[in-house]
C-alpha cells in the first residue's frame, strides 16, 4: 500500500501540471485574433449570467469583427492614436512653456499636472502599438 499511495501523488501531480505548461506554451494573440477572443469570453459570460440582449449584442459584434478586422487595420489605427498623443503631449508643453512665461505659478502647476496626463496616455498608447507590431525576428 506504501508504494501505490506515492505513485498515485506522482501521477496526480503530473496530471494537475500538464495544463499549466501547455498554457505556457500558447502563444498569446495579438490583433483581430485577440479581439475575436475577447469577444468570444464576452459572450459566454453574458450566457452564463442569462444576459440574451448582452449576448446578441456582442454576437453582431463578434460578426463584424471577423468580417472586417484585419491586423494592417488595426495597426494603422493604433498608430494614428500615438500621433494624436504625441500632438496632445506638444500642445501641453505649449501651454505649460505660456504658463511658465506668466509666471503664474496655480497655472504651470495645472499644466503640469496635465502633461503628465498627456506624456502617460502617449506611453499607453505606444505600448499598445508596440503589441499590434509583428515582430521582426519571426
Amino acid at each position: 500500500m506504501k508504494f501505490l499511495s506515492p505513485l498515485m501523488v506522482f501521477t496526480a501531480c503530473g496530471l494537475l501540471a500538464a495544463p499549466l505548461f501547455a498554457a505556457e506554451q500558447a502563444p498569446e494573440l495579438t490583433g483581430c485574433a485577440a479581439k475575436r477572443q475577447d469577444i468570444s469570453t464576452q459572450i459566454e459570460q453574458a450566457k452564463a449570467a442569462g444576459n440574451s440582449s448582452q449576448q446578441a449584442g456582442l454576437e453582431k459584434a463578434l460578426s463584424e469583427v471577423s468580417a472586417h478586422c484585419t491586423d494592417a487595420g488595426l495597426l494603422k489605427a493604433q498608430e494614428n492614436k500615438v500621433l494624436d498623443a504625441k500632438r496632445e503631449v506638444s500642445q501641453r508643453q505649449a501651454d505649460l512653456d505660456k504658463a511658465i512665461k506668466k509666471g503664474d505659478a496655480d497655472k504651470i502647476n495645472k499644466r503640469k499636472d496635465k502633461l503628465a496626463e498627456s506624456r502617460k496616455e502617449l506611453q499607453d498608447e505606444q505600448a499598445k502599438l508596440e503589441q499590434l507590431q509583428p515582430d521582426e525576428d519571426e
